[in-house]
């Protein structure tokens, strides 16, 4: 089974991206494109971070949306860490319980921009570890004009994060945690798509592969960057975190159709039939760590 760890949808597609033409693809659309190419069932992750979505979306909606495509869509809730009382000590959890109870497998993609160690975070990693659901998050460089949980070079925040919530499974995704698959990433490339030969001891390498909760979304570009930018190093990545890393698209609108819906898909697709990585690999990032993690 392929399934989708990270992707986007709306009822209603809403208004257009600020300069631009696009919107959000509909459950429809994204089912159009997946019978295309082959991808089963999908996690949809609700935008309710202000700092990225251009109209906010409840985790009703996604609920909705999963009722009625049950067999297709996995609903994942969210929540900001300044919800329900703007404390650093407000009962998320409370949230957090319901959302579990109405079928969310976990939560995310979170992209409030504070910083991993703001007090309002780690209380939202707090209530999230107690109810026991898997956290998808996007790292930003920066706070303001940017959106994901702010870290630096190397991501000292994150991984202290790691050490203090050892039963939180983190989902680590975007180009700032990506980049840091190789050890030379730099200030000036971190938030982007760093080209070229992988450079052994990258901090995002060395967090998957050294810690039980952390796992590797590898959607969008910064996902495919990571494993294909220098294949060689690609192969060994996929067969050592074999058990730690998940497929997925980052699909948002249908323009995604042409680029990150089809260019992690088909580097698996062809890494396996030109024997560079097992079947099993190949199994259990497709979908199998998936299945197992999200207990489906």
């Amino acid at each position: 089974m392929v399934i989708d760890i990270h992707v986007h949808t709306r009822h209603m597609p809403g208004p257009n991206r600020p300069g631009t033409d696009q919107t959000y693809a509909t459950p429809e659309q994204l089912i159009e494109m997946y019978d295309e190419v082959g991808i089963d069932r999908a996690v949809i992750l609700p935008g309710v971070n202000p700092e990225c979505s251009h109209h906010i979306q409840s985790v009703q909606d996604v609920l909705q949306i999963c009722e009625m495509h049950p067999d297709r869509f996995i609903p994942f809730c969210n929540v900001h860490p300044r919800q329900v009382k703007n404390t650093p000590d407000a009962d998320l959890g409370h949230l957090l319980r319901w959302f579990k109870d109405a079928g969310c497998r976990g939560i995310g993609e979170v992209t409030a921009n504070m910083p991993f160690d703001d007090p309002y975070v780690e209380n939202l990693f707090h209530h999230v570890e107690e109810v026991g659901l898997p956290l998808t998050f996007h790292v930003a460089t920066q706070e303001g004009g940017a959106y994901g949980l702010v870290d630096d070079l190397n991501l000292p925040r994150f991984e202290r994060a790691v050490q203090k919530f050892p039963d939180l499974v983190f989902l680590c995704h975007s180009q700032a945690f990506w980049s840091e698959i190789s050890a030379d990433v730099t200030e000036e490339n971190r938030a982007g798509y760093p080209e070229g030969p992988v450079v052994e001891g990258g901090t995002a390498a060395e967090l998957i592969l050294n810690n039980d909760n952390v796992y590797g979304d590898l959607s969008a570009g910064s996902g495919f960057n990571a494993v294909s930018r220098d294949p060689e190093f690609g192969w060994w990545f996929l067969e050592e975190a074999q058990d730690k890393l998940l497929f997925g698209t980052d699909v948002c609108a249908p323009k995604n159709r042409s680029d990150v819906l089809i260019n992690l898909k088909n580097f698996l697709d062809e890494s396996l039939s030109d024997g560079k990585i097992t079947q099993q690999v190949y199994d259990k990032v497709i979908g199998g760590n998936a299945v197992r993690l999200l207990g489906l």
